[in-house]
C-alpha cells in the first residue's frame, strides 16, 4: 500500500485504539523507526505463529478468502502476527500460537511506510477487515500437514 487515502484511512483505524489518537498519530508519524505500540484487545487481537509455519499459512489463507486480514512480520522475520476479532485470545488453544488480546500491547509499524524492522505482510485497509479465526485456524491446519508431507 503507497500513501494516500488507503493509507490514511488505515492509520486512522489503527490509532483509533490508542488511549489518545491524536498524540498517538502524531508520534508516530514523527518516531524514525516508523512504529508505534497499539493495544490489542480493542479492534482487533494478534495471533503470533512462528514464519515457517505462518508464511504457508498466510498462502493458503490467500486461495481461501479474498483478502486476509492485516498481518505482520516481526523484526527478524521469525515471527507472524495475524489480526482477528477481538476475543479471540481469551478463547484460542492452538500449540505454539501466541495470542494477544486485552491488556497486551503491539508494535505495530506506520503502513505504507518502510520499516527497518516489524513489517506489513498484508497491510490494513482502513475498512477494519480481519481475518476469520475458523479459516485461520483451517489454513494453519492446512499449512502444517502440507509442512509433514514436505
Amino acid at each position: 500500500m503507497g500513501s494516500g487515502a488507503g493509507a490514511k484511512s488505515a492509520v486512522d483505524w489503527l490509532v483509533s485504539v490508542a488511549p489518545d489518537p491524536g498524540g498517538c498519530r502524531w508520534e508516530w508519524e514523527r518516531n524514525p523507526l516508523g512504529v508505534t505500540l497499539l493495544p490489542a484487545g480493542k479492534a482487533w487481537d494478534v495471533l503470533i505463529v512462528g514464519a515457517r509455519l505462518g508464511h504457508p499459512a498466510l498462502q493458503v489463507l490467500h486461495r481461501m478468502a479474498d483478502r486476509p486480514g492485516p498481518v505482520l512480520a516481526d523484526f527478524t522475520d521469525a515471527r507472524m502476527g495475524f489480526f482477528v476479532p477481538p476475543g479471540t485470545a481469551s478463547r484460542w488453544l492452538g500449540t505454539g500460537v501466541r495470542a494477544a488480546g486485552d491488556g497486551t500491547w503491539i508494535v505495530v509499524p506506520y503502513p505504507g511506510r518502510p520499516t527497518a524492522g516489524v513489517r506489513w505482510l498484508v497491510p490494513p485497509d482502513g475498512s477494519g477487515r480481519l481475518t476469520d479465526p475458523v479459516t485461520l485456524e483451517l489454513a494453519l491446519h492446512e499449512a502444517a500437514a502440507e509442512l509433514a508431507d514436505g
